[in-house]
Formats: structure tokens, sequence, C-alpha cells
């Protein structure tokens, strides 16, 4: 879990800094930076298909797991080698093409191998969230910011360079090599027949038959849209902004503030109910964005915008993963949560993707510099949070709990 976050998070978070310098002055920068992020949905799509055939069905998870990392860690090195932003679009689309099934495999590899999933599973993955953060401190060479370490001796602005890419590209390798050394995880669905509806989740449609199903699952895929703008773009700004080769320690803060509200999810569930957690985490969308649009010089702010991130993350995601649990029969339940995962990180972080980067080269902004950011970062930061914003209306407006099984659950 720590080697398979690791990767993601070592170049994730500051790959918009790297873009708007690699491709500084070329036209249409924004949808440039957009469509690389997009790369990581759109691969989201078809992963499914990739576990559901190879993994269910031919191979055992802990090789196809190993296969996907040495070829991902080839890509990764790949890309960094590459100034052309159309090659580097389908470089890092391939990549993410290996990536993504990956995160279901080592999902399913612990499953298969634990003796209590519910008591083992959590803290199991815990590990890939201090993935996360450690490849943070590691490619800002910084303590969240506060004080420096050098972790990558006679390398500078880590984050900013290609260096990246080749630092995810040796992990990958180390983990695709040790994935086979990883208790062996055979295919449970030989010899059945493929059903690429059971796959995608679409036999949990019927659960949109549900009116508040149905309400909770459209903001779902709405409210994605402004989330897109935070994955893609907060690492460049706050960079820009304030603080340059520290970004990916401070940005850091946000995974350490989703392990504090993740812990906190049973007390505040239990006080507030669905419908108000969700719209807790929708509301803090909104309000980081405001935050970032309003007061882009002012380090407070900026750091509070990352730390909401726990609140964004746990109230919604992780609630509406619960939420979702309770309302789907119990043959449907991993199909309906299939089906929220591509309705949010598939559909509303793709549609966001390109959303952003449109926004954001019609209203002109040059996120090379940090007077580009200043001029126009407050238009672009303040379209999300007033989209944030609508959605979070209409879902108060139109959602109810009320029948959900255990009795009513809204806090009323």
């Amino acid at each position: 879990m720590f080697l398979q976050f690791f990767i993601w998070g070592v170049f994730f978070v500051t790959m918009g800094t790297y873009l708007s310098k690699l491709f500084a002055g070329q036209e249409g920068i924004n949808t440039i930076v957009g469509q690389s992020y997009a790369t990581q949905t759109w691969a989201a799509l078809f992963a499914p298909l990739i576990v559901g055939f190879l993994g269910d069905r031919l191979i055992n998870k802990e090789r196809l797991n190993g296969i996907l990392h040495l070829l991902g860690a080839g890509l990764l090195w790949w890309v960094s080698t590459i100034t052309d932003s159309s090659l580097f679009f389908w470089a890092l689309l391939t990549f993410f093409i290996a990536y993504m099934p990956t995160l279901a495999l080592v999902n399913t590899i612990t499953f298969q191998n634990v003796e209590n999933i519910e008591r083992d599973f959590p803290r199991i993955r815990l590990w890939g969230t201090i993935g996360w953060i450690a490849a943070g401190l590691v490619i800002s060479e910084s303590f969240f910011g506060l004080f420096e370490l050098s972790l990558l001796p006679g390398i500078e602005s880590g984050g900013s360079t290609n260096v990246q890419f080749q630092i995810a590209a040796v992990v990958s390798g180390i983990y695709g090599l040790y994935s086979f050394t990883l208790p062996a995880s055979p295919p449970e669905g030989r010899g059945q027949p493929i059903d690429i509806i059971k796959i995608l989740g679409f036999d949990a449609l019927n659960l949109l038959r549900n009116p508040s199903y149905f309400v909770f699952a459209i903001c779902s895929f709405l409210i994605c849209i402004p989330l897109a703008f935070y994955y893609a773009r907060t690492g460049e700004f706050v960079g820009a902004m304030a603080f340059g080769n520290k970004t990916g320690g401070v940005m850091a803060l946000g995974q350490v503030s989703e392990i504090f509200f993740m812990a906190l999810v049973p007390f505040f569930l239990a006080k507030l109910g669905v419908k108000k957690m969700l719209l807790v985490g929708m509301l803090a969308w909104a309000t980081r964005y405001v935050l970032f649009g309003l007061f882009p010089s002012s380090n407070a702010m900026l750091i509070l915008g990352i730390v909401l991130h726990g609140i964004c993350y746990d109230f919604f995601f992780v609630t509406g993963q619960l939420y979702t649990d309770r309302v789907a029969p119990a043959e449907t339940r991993t199909s309906a949560q299939a089906l929220v995962g591509l309705l949010t990180y598939g559909a509303g972080m793709l549609v966001g993707n390109y959303v952003l980067g449109f926004w954001g080269d019609r209203i002109g902004l040059d996120p090379s510099t940090r007077e580009g950011w200043l001029a126009d970062g407050r238009a672009f930061w303040l379209m999300p949070a007033v989209f944030a914003a609508v959605v979070s209306v209409v879902f108060f407006l139109t959602f109810s709990d009320k029948n959900l099984k255990g009795g009513a659950t809204d806090g009323d």
C-alpha cells in the first residue's frame, strides 16, 4: 500500500507546476494541463475491464500487479523524457491505463489474504495515505514546509522537473518486483462468463429508481467537476503564490487532515446523519475555493484550504460509500460502489479536467508565474466555488435520507 500510493503521489501533486514550466508560452497551456490530468480519469473508466477480465479470470492478481508496475516503470521513465505536449498526453495515458487497475488489485490481494477484512484492511490501507504523504515530503525535500529535509542530494526543485517521474519510475520498478513475492491471490472468477454490465457496476442502476439515491448520484457526479480543479491546479497555484519548492510537503497536510477526519467519521455520522455529512463535505469544497480566490496572498488561508481536504474527502466520499452500502441490496453492493466510482472519479473528474482547462484559457490565465495567478486566480477559483455552492443547494433541497435502514439518520 505504501509503495502503491507513493508512486502516484510523488508526481501527481506537482505535475501541474512541471507542465506549466515545460510548456510555458504555448497556446492553450491550461488545456494542456487539464488534458494531462484527464489521463488518470480516462484510465479509471477502463480499469474495471482490465481487472475484471485479467485479474478475476486469467492470472494471479499479485503477478498481474507486478507486470503492470514493471510496465508502468518503463512508461514513467519515458514520460520524463518527453517535451511534446501531444506525445506527453498519450504516454501518460498509457501509464495510467497500466496503473489504475492496480488500485483495485492491491485491495483485492489484501481481501484474499487477511483473516478479518473489517479489522485488518483499514489499518493496511492507512499505509497508502502514509505513502502519499511521504511522497510529498520527498519531492519537496521539506517536512510539511516547516523545515528542509535533504532527501534528494544534488537535486533542487524536484517538483518542477522531470525528476518526479524518474523517482516514480524507480519505485514502480521496485514495487513491481516485490509484487511477485506477495501471497498468492488466484483469479476467483475463472471459468465464469464475462459480464461487462456487472464489471462496470451497471447492474446497480436499479438504485436510481430510489429518488433520494438518484439525487445523490447526480450530485456526486456534479460535485466532482469542481473537485478536479483541486487535484489538477492547487499544487502549482500554492507553489507560485507562497510555497515554491516546499509545495509537495505543504500539500501533504491534506492527507494528514484526511487521516484525522477519517477517525471522526463515525462520531459525526451519528451526530449529523448522512444528509448533513454530505452537505458539509460539499460546502467545504466551495469554502476552499473561496479562500483560494479571495485570499491568494495569505499563507494561512492557503493552508486552511489544503487542510479542508480531510472534510471534503471524508465527509463526502466516505459517507457516500457508507450510504451506498446501506441502501444497496446485498447482491449489488459491490456493483453499487463501482457505479459511484464511475460517476465520481470517472465521469465527474473527467468532465472537470476539461472544464478547468477551458476555463483557464477562457480567462487568459498564465499559470507559469505568480503575477499570472494574481491577475486571474480569483476568477479561476470562484467559478468552481459557485458551482459547488449551487450543487450543495440543489442537494439540500432535494435529498432525503428519512427512509434509510435503521430509521432517520439525518440528525433531525
